[in-house]
């Protein structure tokens, strides 16, 4: 099955068909559609997207690692970054279950599942996207919100009733936020994107969090 053309392709997260083709001298494209085809049956390369694949031999020495699905998120998406309770649950913020890989994009709000795992794209207006921070993973740019637009993000995206942004309820603790130690800077970093979003909503949470959680 010539197999021994995969190899080239095994120390890297992915690789597409066009780079196949050139690394390997086939020309033909229904050839290398209907090769590529066989070995993502067979299980010997893993389909991450149209015409994008990852080899079995870095799937199973890599995905264990942390990094591993978030290069994946930024792989299917890449006009996309990383918030959500991706982040809050790594930050500690979030504890109670697990979460599939949360995303922010400014194009349509969609899920993919695959192999490497669930992954939640969701869409926000242009003038929002940002508060993230770029990494590499193995050569994948990879984005990932700071701490407090991943906590904006979740709340400006979630629905949240009136009754819970009241002055008196503890809207941290209904939704088990551990947000206590958010530094000052934190603290204010979030506020700024609840201004820039000017949502009376945001603000009223803002509010809350002052009264109930970040009291001066």
């Amino acid at each position: 099955m010539k197999l021994n053309l995969l190899r080239p392709f095994e120390a890297f997260p992915y690789f597409t068909m066009e780079g196949f083709k050139q690394s390997t001298g086939m020309e033909n494209p229904e050839q290398v559609r209907m090769l590529l085809h066989r070995w993502a049956k067979a299980g010997h390369i893993l389909p991450i997207k149209k015409g994008m694949y990852m080899s079995r031999k870095f799937f199973y020495l890599h995905s264990g690692e942390e990094g591993f699905s978030a290069a994946v998120s930024a792989m299917l998406q890449p006009q996309s970054y990383l918030s959500c309770e991706f982040i809050l649950q790594r930050k500690g913020i979030l504890t109670d279950v697990i979460y599939p890989v949360t995303a922010i994009t400014t194009k349509n709000t969609r899920q993919i599942a695959n192999r490497m795992g669930t992954f939640w794209y969701r869409h926000i207006r242009l003038d929002l996207y940002r508060g993230f921070d770029i990494s590499e993973y193995h050569g994948v740019r990879v984005a990932r919100a700071r701490l407090p637009k991943a906590l904006f993000d979740l709340l400006y995206l979630r629905p949240i009733p009136a009754v819970f942004r009241s002055p008196d309820f503890n809207l941290a603790e209904e939704f088990r936020l551990n947000i206590t130690e958010f530094s000052l800077a934190e603290r204010d970093e979030f506020e700024h994107y609840v201004q820039e979003s000017g949502k009376h909503k945001m603000q009223q949470i803002h509010e809350n969090f002052r009264r109930t959680i970040w009291r001066p």
